[in-house]
Parts: structure tokens; C-alpha cells; sequence
């Protein structure tokens, strides 16, 4: 009997163990915030605005997991400006087009701005083979 005492105790701890692990609720790896990464185009954009106003304005672009940021080999650099997206003269091209000539509110209030990254984003998607899920307008000033 004396011999058995030990051995029940210690199967009731590990019994005891065994629950708490498997009744405990698991925690999940947190999902991120900012799923891609955050490519922050080299050279800003000025843009004549309507109104004879101009602005210049940073551009990032969320890449999606499965984008590459393109070649970064030192022998042969990007042109001055340009980074190593590999279709990043169309999407500058894109975004040119689609400020140009917006009333300088289109930049300054937050609808404007939401509408513009959706409409650049909408013609990036149908006119380039990179996998962009999201543009930021960042630094932003209006003359």
C-alpha cells in the first residue's frame, strides 16, 4: 500500500496536467496587421493639380506576399528615381495620370484621398502584373 501511494500521486498530478493543458484554451498566433510589405516608391510625384496649384505627394504600395520588389543587383541600378518594382514606370505612370489635374481637395480631405488610392489601385490591377494590394498616399503638400 505504501508503495502504491507515490506512484497515485504522481499519475493524479500528471492526470492534473494533462487536463489543464488540453482544457485551456490554445492562444492563436496574432494574424498581422500589415500582411505584404510595404514598398515606398524612391522618388515623390509633383503633379499639377487643377487650379494652377501644384502638389507632391510619397506614394507606398502594400505588396502582396508573393509580390518580389524586383532585382537589386549593384551592377545594373534602376534609372535615377525609379526603384526595382519591376513594372514601376507604368504605375508611376498611373498614379501621374490619375492626381493630374484633381482639385487640390481630392488630396486634402480623406474621402478624396480614399478615393484616389482606390481608383489608382483599380488601374494598377488591370494594367500591370504586380500583385498590389493597397496604395498609401503619404507626405502630401498642395501649393
Amino acid at each position: 500500500m505504501k508503495k502504491l501511494i507515490p506512484i497515485l500521486i504522481v499519475v493524479i498530478l500528471a492526470g492534473g496536467y494533462a487536463g489543464y493543458t488540453f482544457a485551456m484554451p490554445h492562444k492563436k498566433p496574432p494574424v498581422p496587421k500589415v500582411n505584404g510589405t510595404i514598398y515606398i516608391m524612391p522618388k515623390q510625384f509633383t503633379l499639377n493639380m487643377a487650379g494652377g496649384q501644384y502638389a507632391t505627394v510619397t506614394v507606398a504600395l502594400l505588396l502582396a506576399p508573393t509580390q518580389s520588389v524586383g532585382s537589386t543587383d549593384p551592377n545594373n541600378p534602376p534609372p535615377t528615381g525609379f526603384g526595382s518594382l519591376p513594372e514601376e514606370a507604368v504605375v508611376r505612370a498611373i498614379i501621374t495620370n490619375a492626381i493630374t489635374d484633381q482639385p487640390t481637395a481630392a488630396l486634402l480631405s480623406a474621402t478624396g484621398r480614399a478615393k484616389l488610392e482606390s481608383n489608382i489601385l483599380h488601374t494598377i490591377k488591370t494594367q500591370t502584373d504586380d500583385v498590389i494590394t493597397k496604395i498609401y498616399l503619404t507626405d502630401i503638400a498642395v501649393q
